[in-house]
């Protein structure tokens, strides 16, 4: 086998050598003949170089998986050409046949050995490949030419590589026809469907055991695909029940925070009522504490008005009395001064010292009388203003009911906000659940609340607001304020109703 291959290589190469020189400077002649010109030392190579470039690039294609028939019908053009334009350089056919004729044979020789060198590269390809493919014999060809070509056929239409396979094939079938026809009274048509198989396939090229486990494997197939689809429907359900355990989950999630809101509600509304009673309370004893002070003014500067109403009328009484006394003094003198009339000058005098004194007495007297109007007019003016501190305190009072009434009425209005703000939170709290929003999300759009609750103006807020509600640092409240200010300028409005 060596020295057969290499006499071929040699053979092959001085063959394809010999006809490509023959072959070149025949097309060299005519191409001159035709007016070519210099082009005609280009010519030949151009045409025989291009049946070995257009078979080398098929071969390429064929080895990559990928060939084009054109470019071999293409090389096979390319060789008819050289063929005729070898044999039209030796002259008109007629005239000289001997000389087309050697002239036809030198380019053969050349086309013979690169189709063989072709020829072996695709064989070689092939088995490599695993994709040798045997073709019908000659003598079969011969000998039955419709059955061979119905082997042939069956051969490319099926895929069916090996001769001997399409051969074994074949008298599997034709057995397997005769033992049916022998066991259904001569007829095959007469078997079950399932026993016809292996004839009713034939035309896909199934052998005889392989169309005859079809049946089983159709019913492995829907086994397999019941299976599948009881494991599907499983898997639905199980998916089914995960869902509605979710909802069941995310509902009771609900009622959870809910409920926790209403305790934080109720929590909020009592320490509210509680601070509310400890302000009223104070403000009640504050106001006690003044009232009772304005009293005890009241009740001092009264007791001070009473005393110097006492002195003024001890004082009178002392007047009084004086005066009483001095005009006993003045009857007895009188009286001593009729009963001494009679005397003398000096006792004449004397009822005169006498009288002076009694006018001075009276003067006195009169002075007295004078002050104790003053004290009179005094304590009256006490009076009207310890009314006017009645009435005051009256006032006060009243303000004071006016104040708790307002205070209570703020109280059952900011009562009322924030009931309203828990229901619009609990629906913000909902509409985020169904929207599946992020813990982030969720702190920016409370923020936002908080800011819309506020006004609008997120410095209303203040930050350590912001953190004591979300339980965050002032860092993390300041980036939420500034998020949900971003979030209040694109639009959001939770509807929040405010007192």
């Amino acid at each position: 086998m060596l020295g057969l291959t290499i006499l071929a290589a040699v053979g092959g190469a001085a063959l394809a050598g010999i006809g490509f020189s023959g072959s070149y400077t025949a097309l060299r002649v005519l191409g001159f003949r035709h007016g070519f010109g210099d082009f005609s030392y280009a010519f030949p190579v151009g045409v025989d170089a291009g049946i070995v470039a257009l078979l080398a690039m098929d071969l390429h294609l064929i080895r990559k998986g990928t060939p084009w028939p054109m470019l071999r019908l293409l090389a096979h053009g390319f060789t008819a050409a050289t063929i005729y334009f070898n044999a039209a350089s030796a002259g008109p056919l007629l005239k000289n046949p001997t000389g087309t004729a050697m002239h036809a044979v030198i380019p053969i020789m050349f086309v013979a050995v690169v189709e063989a060198g072709r020829r072996l590269v695709i064989r070689i390809t092939r088995i490599e490949s695993g994709h040798q493919h045997d073709g019908v014999p000659l003598h079969r060809w011969i000998l039955a030419p419709w059955p061979s070509f119905r082997m042939y056929r069956q051969m490319r239409l099926n895929g069916i590589a090996s001769y001997d396979q399409a051969v074994e094939l074949e008298r599997e079938r034709l057995v397997y026809r005769v033992m049916l026809e022998r066991e259904h009274e001569g007829d095959w048509r007469n078997a079950p469907a399932d026993q016809r198989l292996p004839l009713t396939m034939e035309r896909f090229g199934l052998s005889v055991d392989e169309a005859l486990a079809l049946p089983l494997e159709a019913e492995e197939r829907a086994r397999l695909r019941a299976e599948r689809r009881a494991a599907f429907e499983a898997e639905v359900t199980a998916r089914a029940e995960a869902r509605t355990a979710d909802a069941r989950i995310s509902s009771l999630r609900m009622a959870g925070r809910i409920e926790a809101a209403g305790y934080e509600v109720g929590a909020e509304t009592a320490a509210a009522r509680a601070q509310a009673q400890a302000r009223t309370l104070a403000a009640g004893r504050e106001a006690e504490a003044a009232e009772r002070l304005d009293q005890a003014e009241e009740e001092l500067k009264a007791a001070a008005a009473e005393q110097q109403a006492a002195e003024a009328r001890r004082r009178a009484a002392e007047t009084h009395r004086t005066a009483a006394e001095t005009e006993q003094v003045a009857a007895e003198t009188r009286r001593r001064a009729a009963e001494t009339d009679r005397e003398a000058a000096a006792v004449e005098r004397a009822r005169a010292e006498n009288e002076q004194a009694a006018q001075a007495a009276r003067l006195s007297a009169a002075e007295t009388a004078k002050h104790a109007a003053e004290v009179e007019e005094a304590a009256a003016e006490a009076g009207r203003r310890t009314a006017e501190a009645e009435r005051d305190t009256a006032a006060a009072k009243r303000a004071q009911a006016d104040t708790e009434e307002a205070a209570e009425a703020a109280r059952l209005r900011a009562a009322e906000a924030r009931r309203r703000a828990a229901e619009a939170e609990l629906h913000a709290v909902e509409a985020e659940d169904a929207a599946k929003l992020t813990p982030a999300a969720r702190a920016t759009r409370r923020v936002a609340r908080m800011v819309l609750t506020a006004g609008g103006n997120p410095e209303a807020v203040t930050l350590q607001s912001i953190a004591d509600a979300l339980d965050v640092s002032l860092a993390t409240a300041s980036g939420r304020r500034a998020e949900a200010a971003e979030l209040i300028a694109s639009g959001y409005s939770p509807r929040l109703t405010t007192s």
